[in-house]
């Protein structure tokens, strides 16, 4: 028996289901999860030495690879004078400043601790900021685990076959309207109808959560017309896009200002942390300077702000976008291509370092559509990839990510493991 078996079978006696989240738990692709030693750069080693190359990359903060130095670096002084003060510290306010000064739309911002905390804090300050209860909810976006955002979640809620979650009251759910991605009819239909009982409207303007779909046509632009229209709050959760698929997020990318923003990963360095801002006669609502209550301990702790700020810092002076969408096109091209050589039906969705091949004959732009995807042949290619030293993410439903760590050496390789991978 591997260590990795050894360990798993000893958390399932002390952790619901031997994993502190769900997805990692290979429920969805079979088999028992490997437990990772350690990472350096574009690669991680599981308890049994095993080397993988790594497209999980903590699910996406990890947009320079394992220790990176500046971030190792960044840690290293704050350990020197303490971890946590539950008063104010200077790298707060320089992380804010950074925030402010790279994504335009948000004029203030606070930090918490995930993107959980960040997406249910923006939903209760635009209910309060317009004295409006409905929200507005894509089918398939996965905004975190608060109640009133578990309604058709995508990710780990899809991986397990749950459409709903118990424990999340009806009274929730029925102030929550879930429409789906991409469709611009039914969007316009429900503001037409309810839109001045609406609250705000919640995004991933690029879902990673069912898997990678990017926004198709003016999809976006309408988002922002139609909220704007019937003054509710249009809110992009950038948890997983802001500063992963451009300096400014995914509305630098799409040209669009949201009325607030979610962010978290990245904006952490590797480290736990979440934020919200936008514009400031909204975050002015938020206490101890407006009605609206949100607190945390441990917000704007010492060792994420300053992961945080070297990792934003280094991304302002390398800006890698380029490098990134020239190894997620190689990448992409490779995959199709050995897809075509082996005769299967595949889709590459991909934005920028983000990706997740679809094992479908047709396009995936909703929920409905990733659902038509064969789970059973992705679980296959899951497996063959991770005997291969390919570490992609357990689940057909899930985004893969690329780091500046990764080279062209890795991508070919993955590409060929790829090749063998499909033909089996």
């Amino acid at each position: 028996m591997s260590k990795s078996e050894q360990l798993f079978n000893r958390a399932q006696q002390v952790i619901p289901g031997g994993v502190n989240s769900p997805v990692r738990a290979f429920r969805a692709v079979g088999g028992k999860p490997v437990f990772i030693e350690r990472g350096d750069g574009s690669r991680v080693w599981d308890v049994d030495g095993k080397e993988y190359i790594d497209y999980i990359g903590s699910w996406g903060p990890l947009i320079f690879g394992h220790r990176p130095p500046e971030i190792i670096q960044a840690l290293s002084q704050v350990l020197e004078i303490g971890t946590s003060f539950g008063a104010p510290t200077e790298r707060e306010v320089e992380i804010a400043e950074l925030i402010t000064k790279l994504i335009p739309s948000v004029e203030k911002v606070r930090l918490v601790n995930s993107g959980t905390e960040a997406t249910l804090s923006a939903i209760r300050l635009a209910r309060g900021f317009t004295g409006r209860e409905r929200i507005v909810k894509f089918d398939g976006c996965y905004h975190g685990h608060g109640d009133s955002l578990l309604v058709k979640a995508g990710s780990g809620v899809a991986t397990l076959g749950l459409p709903d979650s118990p424990g999340v009251p009806a009274s929730l759910a029925e102030l929550t309207t879930v429409l789906p991605f991409n469709d611009p009819s039914a969007l316009i239909q429900e503001f037409e109808a309810r839109g001045r009982e609406i609250a705000c409207l919640i995004t991933e303007p690029i879902v990673g959560n069912m898997g990678c779909v990017p926004p198709r046509g003016d999809f976006l632009s309408i988002l922002r017309d139609v909220t704007k229209s019937s003054g509710a709050l249009l809110i992009f959760d950038e948890v997983m896009t802001g500063f992963r698929v451009a300096l400014g997020g995914a509305q630098e990318k799409y040209g669009i200002r949201p009325d607030l923003t979610t962010m978290g990963k990245v904006i952490g360095g590797g480290l736990p942390v979440g934020a919200y801002g936008g514009r400031a006669d909204i975050m002015d609502r938020i206490a101890p300077a407006g009605p609206v209550y949100q607190a945390g301990t441990l917000s704007g702790n010492p060792l994420a702000v300053a992961a945080g700020l070297a990792s934003l810092r280094r991304l302002q002076k390398e800006n890698p976008f380029g490098r990134l969408e020239s190894l997620g096109a190689r990448l992409e091209r490779g995959l199709i291509a050995a897809a075509a050589k082996a005769g299967v039906q595949i889709r590459v969705n991909r934005a920028g370092s983000m990706f997740t091949v679809f094992f479908t004959d047709r396009d995936v732009f909703d929920f409905d559509s990733a659902k038509t995807c064969d789970t059973q042949r992705f679980n296959r290619f899951f497996h063959i990839m991770l005997d291969q030293g390919i570490y992609m993410p357990p689940s057909q439903f899930e985004a893969a990510f690329i780091s500046t760590a990764h080279t062209e050496t890795d991508i070919d390789r993955t590409i060929d493991a790829a090749g063998k991978a499909l033909k089996a």
